[in-house]
């Protein structure tokens, strides 16, 4: 496979998640560029990875599709919407496709998209004989034989045809409008802050909020200040959490584009988040993560930056469930903010951050 490296110059990478999946596969699509300079890279993505995927280097043009076979998709005109899409793959001329998926997923129909729009060459990860639907394939060995974190995944499957990265970390480009946006919400504050993440798509992944508020008023006690963020969808909630801690807490729910929000993260001395695609974002702008990771999946936890991961082991672990199918969300409701708060001043010390000791704001 390795050959296929110089012969693919215009590439359709296809990744059809969430963004933190969309993100994951950042130092793959860089090494696709690094190793052949001549490459064009498309990335086609799902409507809540675009945004993401536009600030990945690397990336020369973001497509975007809603296909019928992610989770939570929209009800809609599947055959319609999926011819429309395989006439504009075939107006691109592709002459290869990489496939990125988890092990829990299939790379079929994604394949099949790719066959109908002509693209000669299929990459991707199977678990059967795809037959003619993937023109190279590696066998999946996972969870049988191991598992790997996603990036990882990613990376070796595009190093099986000679794409290496010079470096693994995941990144974003963020202008520097974005960062002064940020830079001139924050520069009132003079004391040290942090951001809270406490959303997520899964309830089984969604830390208590009363819980967080202990937190928040500990941290606020020893003269931190908590920066709420989340998306529209979540405002009522955070609203909530922002109630709870009105003396310690600034909420920023909603009030931030993607990139605006990213260069908010690169100057936050860490960020406290349930296990969603905001660790991925701190991943990518090198910002310090401590993270309370439901045990629903094993592949997701920060990739190559400081980082607490926080959980209680469970004996329903690695479910993939989006409720908890046994009720008590025992993995994340077991973790106490007291162990919390430690895992905060451990992760200070290692990122040389003093963890002050005042009076409350």
């Amino acid at each position: 496979m390795e050959g296929l490296r110089d012969r693919l110059k215009n590439i359709l990478c296809v990744r059809l998640d969430n963004m933190g999946d969309a993100l994951m596969c950042s130092p793959a699509i860089r090494a696709i560029k690094e190793s052949s300079r001549a490459a064009r890279v498309t990335f086609l993505v799902s409507p809540v990875g675009a945004d993401v995927a536009r600030l990945m280097p690397g990336v020369d043009q973001v497509l975007v599709f809603e296909a019928p076979w992610v989770k939570n998709a929209s009800p809609q005109n599947n055959a319609r919407l999926m011819s429309a899409m395989i006439r504009r793959l075939k107006g691109c001329d592709f002459d290869g496709a990489v496939i990125f998926t988890t092990y829990s997923q299939s790379p079929l129909p994604a394949a099949l998209l790719c066959f109908q729009a002509g693209i000669p060459v299929r990459i991707g990860i199977c678990r059967e004989n795809p037959y003619q639907l993937l023109t190279f394939w590696q066998k999946e060995e996972e969870p049988e034989r191991l598992v790997r974190h996603e990036v990882r995944r990613q990376l070796d499957l595009v190093k099986a045809f000679g794409c290496v990265a010079q470096e693994e970390h995941l990144s974003l480009e963020i202008s520097e409008q974005a960062r002064n946006r940020a830079r001139g919400l924050m520069e009132r504050f003079s004391c040290p802050w942090f951001i809270l993440h406490a959303g997520a798509t899964a309830d089984s992944r969604r830390y208590p909020l009363e819980s967080y508020a202990h937190v928040i008023r500990e941290a606020g006690n020893r003269g931190w200040k908590a920066v709420l963020s989340g998306v529209r969808d979540e405002k009522s909630y955070i609203d909530e959490l922002a109630r709870m801690t009105a003396d310690y807490s600034i909420n920023l729910c909603g009030r931030l584009k993607l990139e605006e929000f990213c260069g908010l993260l690169s100057g936050a001395s860490f960020l406290l988040s349930n296990n969603t695609g905001v660790v991925h974002l701190a991943s990518a702008t090198r910002t310090p993560v401590v993270v309370l990771y439901a045990l629903t999946n094993p592949q997701h936890t920060p990739w190559l930056v400081p980082s607490r991961v926080l959980f209680e082991d469970a004996s329903c672990k690695y479910c993939y469930k989006s409720v908890c199918p046994e009720g008590h969300n025992k993995c994340l409701r077991a973790v106490s903010p007291e162990t919390i708060m430690e895992a905060i001043e451990d992760l200070l010390k290692e990122t040389r951050v003093k963890m002050p000791s005042v009076s409350p704001l």
